[in-house]
C-alpha cells in the first residue's frame, strides 16, 4: 500500500500551487472542458497527494473554467488533508458511502461539457462510469496535456532525482556484500531490497538479478537459480524516495573471471553507452540519440541482440515521457530526465545492460549515476 507520509510535506517547492493553474490553462488551450485525475503520478504531480487506488472514487477535478476540487471517500479525507494537497488551498470534499460520487462530479460541471481529459491510468471501471455520468462529453486522454507539463523537470525536481540517483548508487557500491557464488538470485534480491530502504528509498519498486543465462532476459524475475563462479550478473534496481521521485540504475557484475566473449561484448556495450551519454544535448532527437549507440553495437555484430529502446523518462514514475526510441522526432530540451540503457542479449548464454539516468542541461547532459560503468569483477569468496 502507498504511504502518504512518504511524500514531501506541504509547502515544498516540489509541489507548487501554480501547477493546478497551469493544468487548467493547458486544458483550456487544448480545448478540454475539464480534467479528471485519479490516483497515480498525475495526481501526485498536481497536488502531492499519494492517494490509495481504491474501488471508491478519488478524483481531482480541474475545470477549464472555475476552481479545481478534490473529491475523496469520506474515510480518506483526513489523509488527503494531511498530504501536501491540504496545504494548497484546494477544496477537498468527502463523499459518503450512500452517495454517488460520479453524480457529485457531474453536478458540479457545466451541462455543456463537450470534451474531458481522463487520467491515462484511470481504471476502465471508473472511466466507463464517468462516460455514463457525463453523457454529452467525449473522453480523451489527459496525458496529452499533463505530459507536456511533467516532461521538463524543475530545478527542485532535478535535485530530487539527484538524491535518488545517489541513493541507488550507494546500493550498487555495496553489491559485493551480497552477490556471491552459491547464493540464489532470490536471496541476493532480498538483501538488495533491504539495502535500498536503508540507503534512502521508502520502497523498492523492482529488483532484477539476472545471472548466467538469465542475464539475457532484460526483465528477468528473481529465481532460485544458484549463482556460479564465472557468471555474468545483470543487476537492475530502482525505487521511490521520500520525495516521491524514482531511481533506476543497471550495472553488470561477474563472479570471478568472466567468459572472454562476454568481456568483448561488455566492452562494445560500454563504448556505446558512453557515446550516448556524452551526446546528450538540447536539440538532438530521441531517435538520433538511440541511433548513436545502436549503430556502434550493430557495427560490432551485435545489432540483432539490442532488442529494446535506449531509454525512458523518469520522475514521479520509473517510466514516463520522454522515450528514447528509434522513430521519435522529439528534440531533447533542458530539464528532460531519462535513462540511457543500451543492452546486448545472447539468448540462452548471457547478456548485459548499462543504465544511467541523465538530465538534459542547457549545454549538454548531466549523468546522475556515478558508480563505475565498467565490468565489475567480484572476488570468489570461500
Amino acid at each position: 500500500m502507498h504511504d502518504p507520509a512518504t511524500i514531501t510535506e506541504p509547502g515544498s517547492d516540489l509541489f507548487p500551487a501554480d501547477r493546478l493553474g497551469r493544468a487548467r490553462e493547458a486544458a483550456a488551450a487544448a480545448g478540454l472542458d475539464a480534467l479528471l485525475i485519479s490516483p497515480g503520478a498525475d495526481l501526485r504531480y498536481l497536488t502531492g497527494y499519494d492517494a490509495l487506488p481504491l474501488e471508491r472514487l478519488t478524483c481531482l477535478v480541474v475545470p477549464a473554467e472555475g476552481e479545481p476540487f478534490l473529491l475523496v471517500p469520506a474515510l480518506e479525507q483526513p489523509a488527503a488533508q494531511a498530504s501536501p494537497a491540504g496545504g494548497l488551498g484546494l477544496e477537498i470534499t468527502g463523499w459518503s458511502e450512500t452517495e454517488d460520487p460520479y453524480a457529485v462530479v457531474a453536478a458540479r460541471l457545466p451541462s455543456s461539457l463537450a470534451r474531458v481529459g481522463v487520467d491515462n491510468h484511470m481504471w476502465a471501471e471508473k472511466s466507463l462510469t464517468f462516460r455514463d455520468a457525463l453523457p454529452g462529453a467525449r473522453q480523451e486522454l489527459a496525458g496529452s496535456v499533463l505530459n507536456e507539463l511533467r516532461i521538463r523537470k524543475t530545478p527542485q525536481e532535478i535535485q530530487a532525482l539527484r538524491l535518488a540517483g545517489a541513493a541507488i548508487d550507494r546500493v550498487h557500491s555495496r553489491m559485493g556484500e551480497w552477490l556471491r557464488a552459491g547464493r540464489t538470485e532470490r536471496e541476493v534480491g532480498r538483501d538488495i531490497a533491504d539495502a535500498m530502504i536503508a540507503e534512502g528509498h521508502v520502497r523498492a519498486d523492482f529488483v532484477i538479478v539476472g545471472s548466467g543465462p538469465n542475464s539475457a532476459s532484460p526483465h528477468h524475475e528473481l529465481s532460485d537459480r544458484v549463482i556460479r563462479p564465472g557468471d555474468p550478473v545483470v543487476v537492475d534496481i530502482g525505487g521511490t524516495t521520500r520525495d516521491g521521485y524514482c531511481s533506476d540504475s543497471t550495472r553488470v557484475y561477474t563472479l570471478g573471471t568472466p567468459p572472454e566473449e562476454f568481456s568483448r561484448l561488455h566492452k562494445v556495450l560500454l563504448g556505446a553507452q558512453i557515446a550516448q551519454t556524452d551526446a546528450v544535448r538540447p536539440g538532438i532527437t530521441a531517435s538520433d540519440l538511440d541511433a548513436i549507440g545502436r549503430d556502434l553495437i550493430s557495427d560490432a555484430g551485435y545489432g540483432p541482440y539490442f532488442i529494446h529502446r535506449t531509454g525512458h523518462g523518469i520522475g514521479l514514475e520509473t517510466h514516463e515521457e520522454p522515450y528514447i526510441v528509434a522513430g521519435s522526432s522529439l528534440p531533447l530540451e533542458p530539464g528532460m530526465a531519462f535513462s540511457v540503457e543500451p543492452g546486448i542479449y545472447l539468448p540462452g548464454r548471457y547478456g548485459a545492460r548499462i543504465e544511467d539516468i541523465v538530465i538534459c542541461t542547457e549545454d549538454g547532459g548531466e549523468r546522475l549515476n556515478r558508480t563505475s560503468r565498467g565490468l565489475a569483477v567480484l572476488p570468489l569468496l570461500p
